[in-house]
């Protein structure tokens, strides 16, 4: 199977955006859009995500061993994209955050919900890493109404029918 054969098995299987962050260890940070997030486990809190091999941001996730998951609310598409697209300059761009307890910089205007991650296991298959990272904070900054990639195309979460 090509790769765009696959690419295009997988289109039909809609999914939540996120934004994969992390700092490197000269405290530039690093990001990547991510649909491939998945909980693994409630007791202990774990979640996965799936990227990309010899990415910066992988780089950074493995050398930190922390990550954080910003998942973008409907509004953010352009977020997606900027940080899809391998702009140098994305954090530059957007605005966004890192406390001394983030592990990884949060998308403040982007991210209904930021969860940061210890990476406790990795895996790599292919051309990608899992990592698998045990939730440690959780910061909601608005209702969740989630972004959706599928069909190769961004879409809003559709809206809630009247009472």
């Amino acid at each position: 199977m090509s790769p765009d054969e696959f690419r295009t098995l997988m289109s039909g299987f809609p999914t939540g955006v996120s934004v994969v962050t992390a700092t490197d260890p000269e405290g530039a940070p690093r990001g990547m859009t991510c649909s491939s997030v998945c909980s693994v486990s409630l007791d202990p809190p774990v979640l996965l995500v799936c990227l990309r091999y010899e990415s910066p941001t992988l780089d950074a996730v493995l050398r930190s061993g922390a990550f954080a998951v910003n998942l973008l609310h409907a509004g953010a598409r352009e977020s997606a994209e900027l940080f899809a697209s391998g702009n140098p300059h994305r954090f530059k761009l957007v605005p966004w955050e890192c406390d001394k307890e983030a592990a990884g910089p949060h998308l403040v205007a982007d991210a209904h919900t930021v969860t940061d991650c210890e990476v406790v296991l990795t895996q790599r298959m292919g051309d990608h890493v899992t990592v698998y990272g045990e939730a440690r904070r959780v910061i909601r900054r608005a209702e969740p109404w989630p972004l959706l990639y599928g069909l190769r195309q961004f879409h809003a979460w559709p809206p809630r029918p009247e009472d």
